[in-house]
């Protein structure tokens, strides 16, 4: 196997013997902060591990370093070796619709040097609607050693700052709408969005069935929003870091490659009064 972005239901439900193959489950609800894990004791795909966004996907907050910092890099080294991963396996990670929590897993991978990292197209809801199985087995835990090589592909506030209005960066955010343009924000405690940024929802990556476009759509997408910028301008953020990483993967499928991920995203960028906001747009 050699998946590198997405994984069609068909193609993993030929590989769930795959020894080489490590099935993650990501599902998260920022509501109820346990239900993706009750999700998954309940049902999850076979021999899946669980990892969660607060507790194995993101690091210690410190009230100004946004809700979903990026983990220390060892720490998140020993969950994945404790989960079986590392440089020989295939991973696959899901949540339960659309990718929005799974792709986070997919850029830690990448970004700590592991490509043979993918997500689900279509999670646990396309799973379950074409008939696949689930179980409520707790599978072993399969101990191993990941080594990270993490590449320099996040950006501080601080890069941003420098970059504003010289036309350099092109920053997309992945929020929905109502939420970039200030009209209403129900997690952070500031409203708005980083001046100059293009606002790009995760959500216009997935067609009507809650999968991804296909590649040609995406990149026509992409390219039209980018004007002629090259994808390597390209910063991502949202509200904690988490959904942008969706706008990155895409980009990925698209075969625009080279983009980068501001972590700290908006609730990080707001949580600094000194740092300019815009509204509308």
């Amino acid at each position: 196997m050699n998946y590198t972005t997405l994984i069609s239901t068909s193609d993993l439900a030929q590989h769930l013997e795959d020894p080489d193959c490590v099935i993650v489950d990501c599902r998260h609800n920022l509501a109820d902060l346990a239900a993706g894990e009750n999700a998954y004791r309940k049902a999850h795909l076979p021999g899946a591990h669980f990892l969660h966004l607060d507790r194995d996907l993101s690091g210690v907050k410190t009230g100004r370093n946004g809700r979903h910092p990026l983990p220390e890099v060892n720490t998140l080294a020993a969950a994945l070796g404790r989960i079986g991963v590392d440089a020989s396996k295939q991973v696959v990670a899901y949540d339960q619709n659309y990718g929005m929590w799974a792709s986070r897993l997919w850029w830690l991978l990448h970004w700590l040097g592991h490509e043979r990292a993918a997500v689900l197209d279509g999670g646990v809801d396309k799973w379950v609607a074409e008939g696949r199985p689930l179980t409520a087995e707790l599978p072993p835990e399969r101990f191993t050693t990941f080594v990270p090589s993490p590449a320099p592909v996040n950006v501080s506030a601080e890069e941003i700052l420098r970059h504003l209005g010289d036309g350099g960066m092109t920053i997309l955010d992945a929020r929905a709408r109502e939420r970039y343009r200030g009209d209403m924000e129900p997690i952070d405690p500031v409203a708005g969005h980083i001046p100059g940024a293009i606002n790009r929802p995760y959500t216009v990556n997935l067609t009507p069935q809650g999968t991804f476009k296909p590649a040609a759509a995406l990149r026509h997408e992409f390219e039209a929003q980018l004007g002629g910028r090259a994808p390597s301008s390209v910063v991502h953020h949202c509200g904690s870091g988490v959904t942008a990483c969706h706008n990155l993967l895409a980009m990925a499928v698209a075969g625009l490659l080279g983009s980068r991920l501001y972590p700290g995203s908006w609730s990080e960028w707001c949580a600094d009064p000194s740092r300019p906001i815009a509204r509308g747009g």
